[in-house]
């Protein structure tokens, strides 16, 4: 048997290739068979061998343990209680799962998984055929499909973006955390499910995903809700003080309160429309189906503001309850902008003043949802048939039919 010293002699012997033999060998014709590639001499990666690698890797486990020492082991054993729980700057193990603290947010996971679908599932063959004919659709009723596909291709990217680089790192709940995984995958879904419909109907792709750039009333949303986002990217920032809890209280109300609970409804309201019309029906599906999950999204984050407000009532003072009311109702102006700018004449029974007395009365519910008083107090829902879709699990009345239940990984179940 060989020693460790005549092993790595051998090793260096049969890897190591000399410059001459090397330079040499590279003006040989380039073999093409199996057993000349074989005879090639072997040119070593990297100096050393197994061996040298197997020593540092047990000296380093040694300086592993050094490093970690007694203060830093202590307390690795102990088990989470349910009282040290919180949904941010929580101090227990955040990889314990259980015990649940918070039994909604894991039923809302559970119901996210059990709610499961793909956009290649919807038959689009209907669409595609309006889209194509010349008399299928009004350019009023073109521009309206245009402005919701380039506004949502984009606006679910920025939501995901911002629950990755943003949200998770910050909330402390192992059962929380859980959802937005849940829903950070269902936000990529939907923009898998845009560009699906845009790829059908054969739109021009560069148009539409540059919207949120070109188009003012676009931009003016992706540009608002951005600006509540951009300081929690940094990887610098940390919760823990005031200021920066009140920083990420306000990036969750820009983002579930406004963004998912107010910018997607008059988009969402105008296709809903148009399917119940009987037009653009496979569109209105995947829009039925993603705004099933915004629905959910939005009741979690709900749930999710209400407990932090709750465990950290310093944080809900006076002024960020101005901030809070200020954010949603500049979000519901620039909705209504976005409306005007979508309809400028009366479409598919609706128009820009039915859709600013709509956003009235929704952002009326943003904000009793998160404990403030309405703005208008008058506001009535012009569109009923919305409200059936969002608020129920089950739908009824929708396309002149009814949906049974949902299914995992299956589309929906008409009679």
């Amino acid at each position: 048997m060989l020693s460790w010293e005549e092993f790595d002699e051998k090793e260096k012997e049969t890897q190591l290739v000399k410059p001459k033999q090397y330079k040499k060998e590279q003006k040989a014709p380039v073999s093409t068979t199996v057993k000349e590639e074989k005879e090639q001499p072997r040119v070593a990666l990297s100096v050393g061998n197994s061996t040298n690698r197997l020593e540092r890797a047990k000296k380093a486990i040694e300086q592993f343990d050094q490093q970690i020492g007694e203060e830093a082991l202590e307390g690795m054993g102990s088990r989470v209680d349910v009282d040290q729980k919180a949904m941010i700057n929580c101090r227990a193990d955040v990889n314990q799962l259980v015990p649940f603290k918070y039994d909604w947010a894991w039923q809302k996971y559970l119901d996210g998984c059990a709610n499961h679908w793909m956009p290649q599932e919807i038959n689009m063959t209907a669409d595609v055929a309006l889209w194509k004919s010349d008399q299928g659709l009004s350019e009023d009723e073109r521009k309206i499909i245009k402005r919701s596909l380039g506004f949502f291709s984009t606006a679910d990217s920025l939501v995901a973006n911002n629950l990755v680089l943003s949200i998770y790192r910050h909330i402390t709940n192992p059962e929380c955390r859980q959802y937005l995984l849940r829903q950070s995958f269902e936000e990529a879904i939907h923009t898998h499910a845009y560009l699906h419909v845009i790829q059908s109907l054969g739109m021009d792709e560069a148009e539409l995903f540059n919207m949120y750039r070109e188009v003012p009333s676009v931009a003016r949303k992706a540009s608002w809700a951005l600006d509540f986002t951009k300081e929690l990217d940094n990887p610098n920032f940390k919760t823990g003080g005031l200021e920066q809890d009140k920083k990420l209280l306000r990036n969750l109300i820009a983002f579930y309160c406004v963004l998912e609970g107010i910018f997607f409804y008059c988009g969402f309201t105008q296709i809903l429309s148009m399917g119940r019309r009987n037009k653009m029906t496979g569109t209105s599906e995947q829009f039925q189906y993603i705004l099933r999950d915004e629905s959910m999204h939005l009741n979690f984050g709900i749930d999710m503001i209400n407990q932090i407000r709750l465990e950290n009532p310093r944080l809900w003072d006076e002024e960020m309850q101005d901030q809070a009311a200020g954010m949603i109702l500049q979000g519901m102006e620039l909705e209504i902008e976005y409306a005007k700018d979508t309809m400028p004449r009366g479409v598919l029974g609706m128009n820009a003043s039915m859709m600013e007395e709509y956003l009235n009365y929704i952002a009326n519910r943003r904000l009793v949802q998160i404990g403030l008083s309405e703005e208008f107090p008058n506001a009535e829902n012009p569109f009923p048939w919305m409200s059936e879709i969002m608020d129920l699990r089950k739908e009824k009345n929708f396309f002149e039919t009814r949906v049974i239940e949902y299914q995992t990984g299956g589309a929906l179940n008409w009679d």
